[in-house]
């Protein structure tokens, strides 16, 4: 097991260099450019470049969490900026194809939270993205709320959409690793089948529950 964890953390890594350089090259050309035909390319170029590097980091934050290795880093953060960022890549994924978003936050939320900003983030983006990817038209909701308790804060939240739902019987293999959900009827969307076992993992190393 350590030596598969080692073996993709460090091909990931591999990769991750040569696809960076891809997309930075690109960001040139975008700059660059005038031609509306290439400038067409250099979008595609760019979206299919960040997806690979989506697939490689699930990939690595799996290895990670596989081999006991990932971190949790809680750092003081502005819960607004974090939130901003979620609903504005929400909004835009909505966007390009003919959703509606739909966002709910409950003002009284702290400023600032104690917790690993980039893991919930990352959390928040795996939710939301997926409801965007199974939905094929209506709206996806995002729920933001939270609860005190003597000692801590709990940040809840909850993504419903309009999309193809899932079986009873699929409920419990649903956060399984390399587990697609009904792949025949699936087959067209991408994605690692990590997406959602990370998910969890992340959550619960931060004595969360989904």
């Amino acid at each position: 097991g350590e030596a598969k964890a080692q073996f993709l953390a460090h091909m990931s890594h591999e990769i991750r260099t040569p696809i960076n350089t891809i997309i930075g090259m690109n960001e040139m050309i975008l700059r660059e450019n005038r031609d509306e035909t290439i400038k067409e390319y250099a979008c595609n170029i760019e979206s299919t470049s960040k997806h690979l590097l989506g697939l490689i980091n699930d990939v690595l934050d799996f290895s990670k969490i596989d081999a006991g290795k990932l971190e949790i880093t809680p750092v003081h953060f502005s819960l607004n900026g974090m939130l901003n960022l979620v609903v504005q890549e929400l909004k835009m994924k909505a966007e390009n194809k003919g959703l509606h978003a739909e966002v709910r936050i409950d003002p009284s939320l702290p400023k600032t939270l104690l917790g690993d900003e980039l893991r919930i983030r990352q959390i928040m983006s795996n939710l939301t993205s997926n409801a965007i990817k199974y939905t094929k038209e209506g709206m996806v909701t995002f729920t933001v709320e939270g609860r005190r308790s003597e000692k801590e804060f709990e940040l809840c939240f909850s993504v419903a959409d309009t999309g193809i739902g899932i079986r009873n019987e699929d409920i419990g293999s649903l956060f399984e690793s390399f587990q697609r959900i009904e792949e025949g009827r699936n087959r067209h969307i991408e994605g690692t089948g990590l997406g959602l076992a990370i998910t969890k993992q992340l959550t619960e190393l931060m004595n969360g529950n989904i």
